[in-house]
């Protein structure tokens, strides 16, 4: 019997040359990245040689995408996501819109009408969600402040462009361009599909929210209690695929974000460690496959052919949309860092630029030539986009020491930047000063609480700093690695230093201040690996605790022998 070995075929040839080409990259110290997109190139149909089937490797690519959803969604809790809504939300939708706007401007003047600049100018406006959580993952970055607001950011940008793929069609009837009705009807259909996309979103997420979140944790512990690891791991994978596909096909909503919400709702089971542990090899390996499938698409010719138009699309995506909310950032009083992670997070495009492209081309919204281009920018800042996120440092440090404005827009007139006046001095002398109120943070600070032990938090989420106070609780809004935070939190008469945040170059910074202002202060650190918790010990002399669920218990544990022994 016949057999066709075209998946198998596809899934060998692109590994083996991605495993190739990232190990030339990496020998010329370039990202490991830039070797799976150019394997892409060297498989797709725009360079001569073997021609992998796109369409499969578009659906593999899918799955990576679905697993890396979920993985975040297994560390990204509601409260993480409502925490940032008051900047993620408007920030995404000024962002989207100012992007939409740039791109709009330049499709005009090389001559295109203004419906294919809306429509280019949205496809140039949202971030790719694989390049996004892997640059945030190999900086230890996702489960910071930072971290969540990109996420949070990424998250309205998806629901976005789930609205934008839904209401094209009837926006194309309503322009003219494949209408035959009037515009009254044209009208009316618009309004009913925007009501019915609504509702069914709406539905999906209720549904994930109320049902999913008992029934799955149940599903895991059920599955866990059968002492089966296969079988563990084959449910988190069927939870993970399954629930994508099904939010898919019967509310419209996309694989990336059905797989999110599906991961966010088994976070409530205390098995989610294990789980996002056990999918990580497979998410790794399909995540690859991305891009690849990227690299398939793009078509070197363009780079020839068009160069100024090349430059023109990635100076909107690098710059455009990245200094908008590069400033959308400093406008809601969040700290210089904050702003420069979030628009380097930003500055790249993918898989939702892709498939509206692709529609726009269906529709005759979009000439071929814009599709091109909108590849030609996702190929290239895909590949620059790990060279972004280098240059935060060095800009971070250029603009402190040369901009005023940066510095005035950072703190000046912030009233959470500063304690209240009405703080006593005795509350402020012998105290704990807890960095970062997450998971682990929170545990350490409520037990302080309700104990009566004096705390200030350093946090740079705002709406946790408002929250706080509200409380009753002292807390400052910064970077923590910044003095003059620590300074604000009465560092030099501290007690304790209790830094829950797992940035060690971070860390670092506030052990340096810390030592210099309060030399005998006990400092207990939180980090990820043995490697940097060695670094740590040695430069702070204090505690080092690893871990997340356990780590946040004897922290705590720690912290209140320590402050109760200094009394």
């Amino acid at each position: 019997m016949p057999h066709s070995f075209t998946l198998i075929t596809t899934i060998a040839v692109s590994f083996g040359l991605a495993l190739l080409m990232g190990l030339i990259a990496h020998r010329l110290k370039l990202p490991v990245l830039l070797g799976y997109l150019v394997a892409g190139v060297i498989l797709g149909s725009n360079t001569p040689g073997f021609v992998a089937d796109i369409e499969l490797s578009g659906q593999l690519a899918e799955i990576g995408v679905i697993l890396l959803m979920f993985g975040v969604g297994l560390h990204f809790s509601l409260n993480d996501l409502l925490a940032v809504r008051r900047i993620a939300l408007p920030g995404a939708i000024v962002q989207i819109g100012v992007a939409t706007t740039f791109g709009a401007i330049v499709a005009v003047s090389w001559g295109w009408n203004l419906a294919v600049g809306i429509v280019f100018g949205v496809a140039l406006s949202t971030a790719s969600t694989v390049v996004l959580l892997r640059a945030l993952e190999q900086r230890g970055l996702l489960k910071s402040v930072n971290g969540s607001i990109a996420v949070g950011w990424l998250i309205v940008e998806d629901l976005a462009m789930v609205l934008v793929l839904v209401l094209l069609p009837p926006l194309a009837g309503w322009l003219g361009t494949n209408s035959d009705g009037s515009a009254g009807e044209a009208n009316s259909d618009l309004l009913t599909t925007l009501l019915f996309t609504f509702g069914k979103v709406s539905l999906f997420i209720a549904l994930m929210l109320v049902v999913g979140k008992r029934v799955f944790p149940w599903l895991l512990w059920h599955v866990a209690s059968t002492n089966s690891n296969e079988l563990f791991i084959l449910s988190v994978i069927a939870v993970a695929i399954g629930i994508a596909y099904g939010s898919a096909m019967l509310f419209g909503v996309s694989f990336a974000l059905g797989a999110f919400f599906a991961g966010m709702v088994m976070r409530e089971s205390d098995l989610s460690h294990r789980a996002a542990q056990e999918s990580l090899p497979l998410r790794d390996a399909f995540s690859v496959l991305f891009f690849v499938s990227v690299g398939m698409l793009f078509d070197p010719d363009v780079l020839i052919e068009q160069p100024l138009h090349v430059l023109a699309t990635l100076g909107i995506i690098i710059v455009g949309k990245s200094l908008a909310a590069f400033l959308l950032v400093l406008a809601f009083r969040y700290p210089l860092n904050t702003a420069l992670t979030v628009s380097a997070s930003l500055a790249q495009i993918g898989e939702f630029s892709f498939i509206l492209a692709a529609l726009g081309v269906s529709l005759g919204l979009l000439p071929v030539e814009a599709q091109s281009l909108i590849l030609a920018g996702a190929f290239i800042s895909i590949t620059l986009n790990p060279l972004v996120f280098r240059v935060i440092e060095p800009a971070q440090a250029w603009i402190r020491t040369r901009s005023r404005l940066a510095r005035i827009l950072e703190r000046s007139d912030d009233p959470l930047a500063e304690l209240p006046t009405t703080v006593t001095s005795s509350y402020v002398t012998s105290h704990v000063v807890i960095v970062g109120y997450g998971r682990v943070g929170g545990h350490i600070g409520e037990a302080l609480a309700e104990q009566g032990l004096p705390l200030v938090v350093a946090e740079q989420n705002r709406e946790i700093v408002e929250g706080l106070r509200k409380r009753g609780i002292h807390a400052v809004a910064g970077d923590a690695a910044e003095p003059a935070v620590l300074i604000q939190a009465h560092i030099a008469r501290a007690a304790i230093l209790v830094i829950a945040v797992p940035d060690t170059l971070r860390a670092r910074r506030m052990i340096e201040t810390a030592r210099m202002l309060n030399p005998p202060i006990e400092i207990i650190v939180r980090t990820h690996n043995d490697e940097e918790a060695a670094l740590l010990r040695r430069e702070s002399g204090g505690a080092v605790f690893l871990g997340e669920h356990e780590l946040a218990l004897s922290m705590t544990r720690h912290v209140l022998t320590k402050i109760t022994a200094s009394k």
